[in-house]
C-alpha cells in the first residue's frame, strides 16, 4: 500500500527496515499502557512522550481505534511505527515513533478485555473527544442515547453471570462501556490496581470520566463498582499540541523526509505541554524527562488551556468561517478576528490566577503558534462539536465576567458567532444534532434563545448577554 506513485519505489516503515537502515535492532516492548482512541494527536502526544523516555523498551502501547479502524489498518502493516513530521515557520524536520507495538480495531473486545485483564498493563489513555464520552454535564452516563443504554443493560446483564461471554462480538459499542467490560476482567482476573488517564479536553476529566464509570459499574453490579472504588486511579491532564488533519501531501512530505513511505505520518507543531495530576499504582513511564508536569493542583493549568488556546480556537472557528476563513492561520491575519481574541484572552486571564501560570508567556506563545500558516489547522475541524466545548471553553468566562459586573463581550461574541453560523444553514457536526435541529425548527427568537440554553441556560437567563448575541447574530445576517 502507498500513498503516491513515488512512494512505490520507497520500502514500507516497519521494524524491520527501520533496522535495516540504521544498524541498530528496533525492540517491541510488551504492552503496558492500553489507549482508546487512536487518532493523530494521540500519536502526536502520549505515543510521542512514552518514544522520548522509553529507553529499555518497557512501556509498548496497544492503540485501539473508535468506530472507525482506518488508522488502525494503516498502521498494522508498519508495526505500528508512523513519522511525526514537527512543521514551524522555519521548516520541517521528521522523527519515527515506535512506541505503538499494537494497532487495533475498537471492535475487537476480545482484545481489549485480554490487555486489560493482563497483570502487565499498567494504563489506559484515552482521547475520544469531548462528546466521546456520552456523559451528561454531571458526568453520568447519558441513559438517553440509545448506544449508552443498550451498553448499560449488556454489561447489566454480563456482569451477573459466572463468566464473561467467550466471544464479545456482540458487545458494547461506546467507549466508557468497553473500559468498563474491561476493567471487570481485570478485577476478575485478579490483575491488580491500573491508573486511567483521560487526555481530552474537559475540566477536572479524570474526575468526571471516574464518575461516569462509577454510575455505570454501580448500575451494573456492586461488586465491581467497590473494586473500581479501590484499584483505579482516575488521573486528571491537560493536554496541548495543535495536530490538523493529515493530508495526501503530508504523506508524500513523509516519504521526501525519510525515505520510507508511511500511510500513517502525522503532523504537529514544535510546541507540546502535558500537565498530568493523580497515582500510577502500577508505574508509569518518565513522562517528565521529556517536559511532562506532575502537579497537585492540575485546575489553573486546565482553564488556562481550556479557555486562551481552546477558547480562542472556537472564536476563530465560528467567527472565522462567518467571514469567509477556512484556517487558525488566515483568521488570524484578519485584523477584526485578531482583535476578538485579544479582548477574549483579556476577559479569560481576570479569572486565573496571576502565579504560577506564565501567562504573557503563554500568550505570546499561542499567538505564533496560531500564526503558523504551515499547520493548516481547519476551522470547519475545530467548529465541531461546538455545544459541548462552548459550554467548557467559553460560557465560564462569560459568566465570571458578568458576576463581575463586566460585558463579557468577547466571549459572547463566540457563542454568538456559533448561533449565527447555526442560523445560516452552516452544517455543524455536533453531538446535539438532535437539539441544534429542534431549536432550528422554532421561529428565529425561539431559535436563538434554545440554541443558547442547549450550551448553558444560565447565559438564557441573562438579559445582557442575550441582547449582546442577538446583536452578533444581526450583525451577520446583515453582512
Amino acid at each position: 500500500m502507498s500513498s503516491t506513485t513515488d512512494a512505490v519505489q520507497t520500502p514500507l516503515l516497519t521494524r524491520e527496515s527501520l533496522a535495516r537502515r540504521t544498524g541498530v535492532p528496533v525492540p517491541t516492548p510488551g504492552v503496558r499502557i492500553v489507549h482508546l482512541g487512536l487518532g493523530a494527536f494521540h500519536r502526536a502526544h502520549q505515543a510521542w512522550y512514552t518514544a522520548q523516555v522509553d529507553e529499555t523498551a518497557e512501556w509498548g502501547i496497544a492503540s485501539f481505534t473508535g468506530r472507525n479502524p482506518t488508522a488502525a489498518e494503516e498502521l498494522i502493516p508498519q508495526d505500528g511505527l508512523y513519522t511525526l513530521i514537527e512543521r514551524s515557520e522555519r521548516g520541517d524536520s521528521a522523527a519515527v515513533i515506535t512506541s505503538i507495538v499494537e494497532a487495533v480495531s475498537g471492535a475487537d473486545l476480545d482484545r481489549l478485555v485480554e490487555l486489560l485483564a493482563a497483570p502487565e498493563t499498567a494504563i489506559v489513555t484515552t482521547t475520544i473527544t469531548e462528546a466521546g464520552y456520552r456523559l451528561t454535564a454531571d458526568g453520568q452516563p447519558n441513559l438517553g442515547d440509545p448506544a449508552v443504554a443498550a451498553d448499560a443493560a449488556w454489561v447489566k446483564a454480563a456482569f451477573a453471570e459466572d463468566a464473561l461471554p467467550d466471544a464479545l462480538y456482540d458487545g458494547p459499542t461506546t467507549s466508557l462501556a468497553r473500559l468498563l467490560l474491561g476493567l471487570e476482567a481485570r478485577r476478575r482476573a485478579g490483575a491488580g490496581p491500573i491508573a486511567v488517564v483521560p487526555c481530552d479536553n474537559m475540566p477536572d476529566n479524570g474526575a468526571f470520566v471516574a464518575a461516569g464509570i462509577a454510575a455505570m459499574a454501580r448500575a451494573a453490579s456492586a461488586a465491581t463498582a467497590e473494586w473500581i472504588a479501590e484499584n483505579v486511579s482516575f488521573v486528571s491532564t491537560s493536554v496541548d499540541r495543535i495536530t490538523p488533519r493529515t493530508t495526501p501531501a503530508d504523506l508524500a512530505s513523509a516519504t521526501e523526509l525519510t525515505g520510507w513511505t508511511d500511510n500513517a505520518a502525522v503532523v504537529t507543531e514544535p510546541f507540546t505541554d502535558w500537565v498530568l495530576s493523580g497515582d500510577f499504582p502500577a508505574g508509569r513511564p518518565d513522562w517528565e524527562k521529556a517536559g511532562a508536569r506532575f502537579v497537585e493542583d492540575i485546575e489553573p493549568f486546565e482553564r488556562r488551556k481550556l479557555w486562551l488556546l481552546n477558547g480562542a480556537h472556537s472564536l476563530l472557528a465560528y467567527a472565522g468561517l462567518l467571514r469567509g476563513h477556512q484556517t487558525v492561520a488566515a483568521a488570524m491575519r484578519d485584523a477584526l478576528c485578531r482583535g476578538w481574541v485579544d479582548e477574549f484572552w483579556n476577559e479569560a486571564v481576570r479569572h486565573l490566577p496571576a502565579e504560577g501560570l506564565d501567562l504573557d508567556a503563554y500568550r505570546a506563545a499561542l499567538v505564533e503558534r496560531f500564526d503558523n500558516a504551515r499547520i493548516e489547522h481547519k476551522l470547519a475541524q475545530i467548529s465541531s462539536e461546538g455545544v459541548t466545548k462552548l459550554r467548557v471553553r467559553v460560557a465560564p468566562t462569560v459568566l465570571s465576567e458578568r458576576a463581575a459586573g463586566r460585558s463579557g463581550a468577547a466571549g459572547i461574541r463566540a457563542i454568538g458567532s456559533w448561533v449565527a453560523l447555526a442560523l445560516s444553514g452552516y452544517e455543524l457536526v455536533d453531538g446535539e444534532s438532535g437539539g441544534i435541529a429542534a431549536a432550528l425548527a422554532q421561529p428565529h427568537e425561539q431559535a436563538i434563545d434554545a440554541l443558547v440554553t442547549l450550551v448553558d441556560a444560565k447565559l438564557t437567563a441573562d438579559s445582557a448577554v442575550m441582547a449582546g448575541i442577538r446583536s452578533v447574530v444581526e450583525e451577520n445576517a446583515a453582512a
